[in-house]
């Protein structure tokens, strides 16, 4: 059971993901979280350096697409300037906004990644529906009212899993 909050892999933070290295894996799609996956959950607007790395995602023909389990305005501020489109109130860790995403894109699951910063819906949302997961560390290091409580129960997993050694990274 627990190793469905096991990401398959951990980076400090999105963009540490080179689009070269996931076309080498034979990965077309992005399904990535917002709130402090991507900009701090209280940024309303992409930062230049975030621009830059999603230029370089569509200069290799990588498509994304936004799940979050935000409201509809919130992402669509969001997304709507960057042209990427977006699923809101996605309610991870369910696992049809995943399927929809990959619906969308036109893609197969093994083409795919989910990137996020929470175990309890980006990793488990994403390993539950059979898709490689990628962990990064949060963008805020201050979090929503609910956010809080999944942070508290991610530390006590993730500090089971480093000592039965199934995870050597510290955040």
């Amino acid at each position: 059971m627990l190793k469905n909050f096991l990401p398959d892999e951990h980076v400090k933070s999105i963009l540490d993901i080179r689009p070269e290295d996931l076309k080498k894996r034979g990965i077309r799609g992005i399904i990535t979280d917002l709130d402090n996956t991507l900009v701090e959950w209280d940024r309303p607007n992409a930062t230049p350096e975030l621009i830059k790395w999603f230029e370089q995602i569509k200069k290799h023909n990588i498509l994304v697409t936004i799940v979050s389990n935000n409201n509809e305005l919130r992402v669509k501020e969001f997304s709507d300037p960057l042209q990427i489109p977006f699923i809101f109130r996605a309610r991870k860790p369910m696992v049809r906004a995943f399927y929809q995403a990959l619906s969308q894109m036109g893609i197969k699951k093994e083409e795919a990644v989910v990137i996020g910063d929470q175990l309890l819906t980006d990793v488990l949302g994403g390993n539950r529906s059979g898709f490689h997961t990628i962990l990064v560390v949060p963008v805020a290091q201050t979090d929503g009212f609910f956010t809080k409580f999944n942070r508290f129960t991610e530390r006590r997993i993730l500090n089971w899993f480093r000592k039965k050694g199934m995870i050597q990274w510290e955040d």
